[in-house]
């Protein structure tokens, strides 16, 4: 077998092991069902019950993903074993380094998730706090924006954490959602700041 064909099979390999653990959050939350009650994107969201049901919902389809990372480590080990050792080893590295960096701690190398539950107690606080004596305005409406949530009367910044993909379907297409949201692994990206 020729180097050229050697390499492609592995980068072919490595994608696929990549992606592989990510079909659950590309799919699943991108369902008509799973989306009727959110505003299209790139709108504001309400902070409300059904926001922090999405964000556990997205931590759920992060931890499925960890599943199904086990089905390109259990191919490429095969594939190392009794076939085309470059694709399984392309597969066996692509699912096992999304298996590592979603389960290590926070280091330049991994990548930790951005649905989790301190970030749904954190959205509560903010329904409790619009919903107190200690609003910012009298008719406080909290909406997570790009970069923040804020107070859609008043304009207030009540959190600063940028918005991460939420699995609504995304205006420049499904392919191209899905290109993004899998680069990104559901990170906001944040290009320029909101005035």
């Amino acid at each position: 077998m020729g180097l050229g064909l050697s390499l492609f099979l592995f980068v072919c390999g490595l994608l696929i092991g990549h992606f592989i653990p990510r079909i659950p959050m590309l799919t699943i939350t991108r369902l008509k069902s799973f989306n009727q009650v959110f505003p299209s994107h790139p709108r504001p969201i309400p902070v409300d019950g059904y926001l922090l049901a999405r964000v556990l919902h997205m931590r759920t389809m992060r931890r499925w993903g960890l599943i199904f990372a086990i089905i390109p480590l259990g191919f490429g080990w095969m594939m190392l074993k009794w076939s085309t050792a470059m694709f399984g080893m392309g597969m066996f590295l692509g699912g096992g380094w999304t298996l590592i960096s979603w389960l290590l701690p926070s280091t330049p190398f991994t990548s930790p998730s951005p649905w989790t539950r301190s970030l749904a107690e954190q959205l509560q606080l903010v329904r409790n706090q619009a919903a107190s004596d200690s609003s910012c305005c009298d008719s406080t409406l909290p909406e997570w924006e790009m970069t923040a949530v804020r107070c859609r009367a008043c304009r207030a910044t009540l959190l600063k954490i940028p918005r991460p993909d939420l699995g609504r379907p995304r205006l420049d297409g499904k392919i191209m959602g899905l290109v993004r949201l899998w680069i990104s692994d559901g990170n906001a990206i944040i290009i320029g700041e909101e005035e």
